[in-house]
């Protein structure tokens, strides 16, 4: 039976599994939940640090367009890593968590600063709109209100994927001078709704991912896990504050 389902790929029923049979080790040496969420805290706190200083050279003129696309590549490239090689995680997650801070705060400073007249705070609103999601998932996981049952997890999965190949399919043909899909930076109605699909796609993904990570507690997953389980949850929650941040400036540019 299928233990594992989650559209986040770095949440995946092989990542977990595979690692199972290599824990023949005392029980403190397992994951647990307890001590993914732990480490989720401190990969949080490197994000706010790159974050902070990607927006404070910003601030003060500076060109943070490198900055960028360092943490944009690089986090790409650890990720793509990380699919392949969990026993890394505890090393490559963190650098995850640095780069990914270099490109949060460099795309929230460049959204703050187009949307300084029309709407001062979308950076404050997509931040708490975030925590805020991923605080009311976790409790509707937790008291079990929306389960992750397998006809659940086989709908996300598929949702997510689609939403991936689509925007795979979307950033191609831009390289080649195709741009027909203006509702994706645009406030119209089927932006919107277009948005809003997603949002609430990603914020179903934290669901999955709580129930991979209780899993792969559960199946006494070894210890590095806990720090690749914080990496999967981080990555679906960059996804989530990306997705809200540009459905507030969709919302904003219609005013």
């Amino acid at each position: 039976m299928s233990l594992f389902k989650s559209g986040n790929p770095a949440l995946s029923e092989k990542r977990f599994s595979e690692t199972v049979l290599d824990n023949l080790v005392a029980h403190e040496n397992a994951m647990t939940v307890k001590g993914t969420l732990q480490k989720f805290g401190f990969l949080f706190l490197m994000v706010l640090g790159t974050s902070f200083y990607s927006w404070k050279e910003f601030a003060e003129g500076g060109d943070v367009m490198p900055l960028m696309w360092t943490g944009g590549i690089g986090g790409l490239v650890i990720a793509i890593v990380l699919a392949f090689k969990q026993q890394w995680s505890p090393y490559l997650a963190p650098a995850y968590a640095l780069l990914t801070g270099l490109l949060l705060g460099s795309v929230s400073a460049y959204y703050n600063a187009a949307f300084a007249d029309v709407a001062p705070n979308i950076i404050i609103n997509a931040v708490g709109l975030t925590l805020g999601t991923a605080t009311a998932m976790y409790l509707l996981y937790s008291f079990r209100i929306i389960r992750a049952t397998q006809k659940f997890k086989a709908i996300i999965v598929t949702a997510t994927a689609g939403i991936a190949i689509f925007y795979l399919i979307v950033f191609v043909m831009r390289q080649f001078g195709y741009d027909n899909f203006t509702f994706l930076h645009e406030g119209s109605a089927l932006g919107i709704g277009f948005s809003l699909f997603v949002v609430a796609l990603a914020a179903l993904n934290l669901i999955l991912d709580f129930d991979m990570i209780e899993s792969g507690a559960e199946l006494g997953a070894p210890k590095y896990m806990e720090w690749y389980g914080a990496f999967g949850l981080l990555v679906t929650l960059v996804w989530l504050y990306l997705e809200i941040l540009r459905l507030l400036s969709k919302l904003a540019s219609r005013d």
